[in-house]
């Protein structure tokens, strides 16, 4: 059982009886008391994907839940679910548009590691790779020696997602994330 203080971003906790992800870890260190941090923990249930805001001690133990993670590939939409398809047996998984809309944003058909979630064997999340590929369908037109300033522009993703991109960069360019951070981190 880890501590509060071990307990990373996009883990998964008990508490109180359910599963939740930790999305957000806020640390605080309270003046002119004895003892530790406190840790503000923003956390999302697995299931039902409500939000609740939890403070815990550094000190406190927390249980990880049991989860399953499965490799697997987008496969097809149909409406508002998803299909992903396992890369090892083959087995589909459905979810929900609102449970992953974020996660949309990063995948494409050729997107590589992605990872289902599954609780009790019925999937309830994505998991996503820490850099992905995406062509960029939309942007202003490159500057020629644009690539000599620091200087960006916005560029819509075949997703839909829009982020800030350097000036030399042009429509159909093939481009790498940091999906965490939103952010450009070079030509694929």
């Amino acid at each position: 059982m880890p501590r509060a203080s071990e307990i990373k971003k996009n883990s998964a906790v008990e508490y109180e009886g359910r599963a939740y992800f930790v999305k957000d870890i806020e640390r605080s260190v309270p003046q002119g008391r004895a003892g530790g941090s406190l840790y503000r923990m923003r956390m999302y249930d697995v299931v039902t994907g409500n939000k609740i805001d939890e403070t815990f001690k550094d000190s406190d133990m927390l249980n990880l839940a049991d989860l399953i993670r499965r490799p697997a590939t987008f496969s097809y939409a149909d409406g508002d679910e998803y299909v992903f398809m396992d890369s090892e047996d083959f087995s589909q998984y459905s979810l929900n548009r609102d449970a992953i809309a974020d996660e949309l944003l990063f995948i494409s058909e050729d997107t590589q590691g992605i990872m289902v979630i599954l609780v009790s064997d019925a999937p309830v999340a994505l998991a996503l790779p820490p850099t992905v590929d995406l062509e960029i369908s939309e942007t202003d037109p490159s500057i020629k020696g644009g690539s000599a300033t620091a200087r960006t522009k916005p560029a819509t993703l075949s997703t839909g997602l829009v982020i800030q991109v350097p000036e030399h960069i042009s429509t159909g360019d093939c481009i790498r994330i940091n999906v965490e951070e939103r952010k450009f981190l070079g030509r694929a």
